[in-house]
């Protein structure tokens, strides 16, 4: 099997590192972009750690150029980036949000990976093989919540975005196949964040303590076995879906 090249937001926890891992014991390469590097991943020799805070979205265009520049494609089938960082704070009510929290929250869920695509898109648009783009999105995209209205924004934005590119790269000559993915819930840090916040501050936070309580929640490693069948399988662009539609 040809080694392809996988770019990954978030590698340092959660579902970013369970992917990484998998797509690396497949044999692949993974460049992997988040604020600290993983134990897990950081000897693995295929795999490329980029230490950057996604906060900062005028710096990600240069970004993607340094990891994009380099790579040598010669020998894969597919280059394929992921946006699976997210930000799921301020957990309050609107008028209780500062406003560096709502901002933090949209540049890190919508604007950076719009900003990463958008690059993605560009620099590689002269390549023939096969390119895919998969924004991890959420349920929350299309089922608002109190307390939850940045987050649920970003992850609407998200998949409104998908379904725009997905339309543009019908007619490209090498086209990205774009499409967004709802993982479920999915036992990681946001799901502990919210279940600990106060139920004073945020109602949800009773909910989310009840799907831990009751086993809902999936662990990293299902859905990361969910994600690998998405990778390899082929979708029309712009498709926004759930997991277990892979």
């Amino acid at each position: 099997m040809s080694p392809d090249h996988f770019i990954i937001t978030g590698t340092s926890k959660g579902i970013g590192e369970q992917l990484a891992q998998l797509l690396l014991d497949e044999g692949h390469y993974v460049h992997g972009i988040a604020r600290n590097e993983s134990n897990l991943l950081a000897h693995h020799e295929r795999y490329h750690h980029f230490t950057y805070d996604l906060g900062h979205t005028s710096g990600l265009e240069t970004l993607m150029e340094s990891i994009l520049t380099p790579m040598d494609l010669s020998q894969s089938k597919m280059v394929c980036l992921i946006n699976n960082a997210g930000m799921v704070e301020p957990l309050k009510r609107i008028e209780s949000c500062d406003s560096q929290q709502i901002e933090l929250n949209v540049q890190i869920g919508l604007i950076a990976p719009m900003i990463l695509s958008s690059s993605f898109i560009r620099y590689t648009s002269r390549f023939s093989l096969r390119k895919k783009i998969i924004n991890i999105s959420s349920g929350s995209g299309s089922h608002p919540a109190p307390g939850m209205s940045s987050y649920c924004s970003s992850k609407a934005g998200l998949n409104m975005f998908t379904q725009c590119v997905g339309l543009e790269q019908s007619a490209a000559p090498y086209p990205v196949e774009m499409i967004a993915v709802s993982p479920g819930m999915v036992e990681t840090d946001m799901q502990r964040t919210a279940r600990a916040q106060d139920v004073q501050e945020f109602e949800m936070a009773a909910a989310f303590q009840q799907a831990h309580d009751t086993g809902y929640l999936l662990s990293t490693e299902e859905i990361g076995s969910h994600l690998m069948g998405m990778i390899k399988a082929e979708y029309r662009s712009g498709e926004v879906m759930d997991y277990n539609q892979g």
